[in-house]
């Protein structure tokens, strides 16, 4: 602690001093990931009961038919949580995942792991009856696409996060997911927008392959291939992004538009974007502002549908009260892409993120992290 020579404390105010006993919110991915103080407040129960009403709530796992909620005592670690982000468009269209990240949090609960897998990643999809899928080969967001089909009617996108979360347990051996989310990426525009944008860092300047600078749509060639007309730029350095100007930055992938490393370019502007939520969220703009605050969680709750295996949402934000935007490690896989006779096929990992699984595994993650640091994700 820094001391002057009369023994008073110089430390940095806090930016909490002062502010009334409001539970502090954090939205993660996303999504995403809310995390709430413990703090009781005058109408905080009133809060919490808007927020958990306005959350979506869905059997993700395929067992609650069953009575097989296991609902623990309470919340400990480790902890493994799959968040998929999806952008629905027509509700007859089976979903995709277009994005799959798994949030790990150690025995310690204080702070968290969080790695995407590729979306085009070829994997096994294990059989699924009841949507009537023999099993295949195919990329891991199309196992969402194959849960998700029910015969004579519209596709069901909690139906096809149960396949996708058995799939992505087969590739990672995580044995059980503690709880799931889908996040809608429309719905993030609306988050970012009720806090007042959200600050995050350009990491080399970027073009939009769908937008211009105005936020419109480009127009289509005639015939198709591509888009015609002026393009949305973010320039690298720090930037303040308003809500379509984010979903917009994450969702570019291609080497033409300035991310030269692609689908794992895309990963890595999606984890940033998540801890910049993170900060945001936590800033003493939103927590001490109850009008702004309130729209913030109405917004994150009209944008996610939460399982937790028996618990709330509300009950894991408790939990991980501890985790802050600098205690999650963003991590990058490492991995390259598949070819059959010249053709692209997806995308496979390395042996070494077979270790890095393990490590998960086995709660042995700290020691894996301090001998292979270079899977800590950079900017480029």
């Amino acid at each position: 602690m820094l001391v002057g020579k009369a023994g008073t404390d110089r430390r940095k105010p806090s930016i909490w001093r002062g502010v009334p006993r409001w539970a502090k919110v954090c939205t993660i991915f996303g999504v995403v990931l809310m995390v709430l103080s413990g703090s009781v407040l005058v109408g905080y129960q009133t809060l919490v009961s808007r927020y958990e009403g306005a959350v979506g709530k869905a059997d993700l796992f395929g067992d609650q038919a069953a009575g097989a909620s296991e609902k623990k005592s309470d919340i400990k670690g480790p902890l493994n949580i799959l968040l998929v982000g999806i952008d629905p468009r027509k509700p007859e269209t089976p979903p995709l995942a277009d994005s799959i990240m798994i949030l790990h949090v150690p025995a310690g609960m204080d702070r968290g792991y969080l790695f995407s897998l590729p979306r085009d990643l070829r994997v096994d999809i294990p059989e699924f009856p009841k949507a009537n899928y023999a099993g295949g080969t195919d990329k891991l967001n199309a196992a969402m696409s194959y849960g998700s089909r029910v015969p004579g009617q519209n596709p069901d996108a909690a139906r096809g996060f149960e396949l996708l979360a058995k799939t992505v347990q087969q590739v990672t051996g995580i044995e059980r997911f503690d709880a799931g989310a889908i996040i809608n990426f429309t719905g993030f525009k609306n988050i970012v927008d009720a806090m007042g944008g959200v600050d995050m860092y350009i990491e080399r300047d970027v073009k939009s392959e769908h937008r211009r600078p105005d936020g419109t749509m480009r127009q289509l060639k005639p015939g198709g291939g591509g888009y015609l007309g002026p393009q949305a730029e973010y320039k690298k350095g720090n930037a303040h992004l308003s809500g379509w100007q984010a979903l917009d930055y994450v969702r570019q992938r291609y080497p033409k538009n300035g991310v030269p490393d692609a689908d794992y370019g895309r990963q890595r502007h999606q984890q940033q974007f998540v801890k910049a939520m993170v900060n945001q969220a936590f800033s003493a703009d939103v927590v001490t502002n109850p009008i702004k605050l309130d729209r913030v969680l109405r917004a994150a709750g009209r944008s996610l549908i939460f399982n937790g295996r028996g618990h709330s949402v509300v009950d894991f934000a408790l939990a991980l009260k501890g985790i802050r935007s600098d205690s999650i490690e963003t991590i990058k896989l490492p991995g390259g892409p598949v070819t059959i006779n010249g053709a692209y096929k997806g995308e496979k990992l390395q042996p070494a993120a077979e270790d890095f699984f393990a490590a998960i595994r086995n709660e042995q993650i700290d020691a894996f992290m301090l001998e292979h640091p270079d899977f800590k994700q950079k900017n480029s």
